[in-house]
């Protein structure tokens, strides 16, 4: 997954006027320039603000792209729940709620390398 593309093409799109136009204008040529996945371009594509969310899309970035595709307030932050039914939970960011076994765990495992028992 390319998390830092997908944020820095909604980040662009949010912040630039001509990106805005181009997005408009030639949405494929646009996408193109930047190093998606398959999900990842079909996401930006349809604007699927629940998948973008469970793919990692910072919610601060995200919030304008839905801003932007047409989405008031509350229907954004259903987008998001659905996209959490629909698609699971997050995957990667700052959101992400999979691979993390919690502070006990995670102290235990640093013990464990500092003692070279894991390796």
């Amino acid at each position: 997954m390319s998390l830092y593309y997908v944020q820095k093409f909604i980040y662009e799109l949010n912040r630039d006027l001509r990106t805005q136009e181009r997005f408009r204008a030639d949405l494929e040529a646009l996408l193109q320039e930047y190093d998606l996945t398959d999900e990842e371009t079909e996401a930006l594509r349809s604007q699927d603000i629940g998948l973008l969310y469970v793919l990692g899309v910072n919610g601060q970035i995200l919030m304008h792209f839905a801003a932007l595709a047409g989405l008031a307030w509350p229907e954004y932050l259903q987008a998001m729940r659905d996209g959490l039914t629909k698609h699971g939970h997050v995957r990667a960011g700052v959101y992400a709620t999979t691979g993390y076994e919690g502070v006990a765990s995670h102290t235990v495992r640093l013990k464990q390398r500092e003692s070279g028992a894991e390796g």
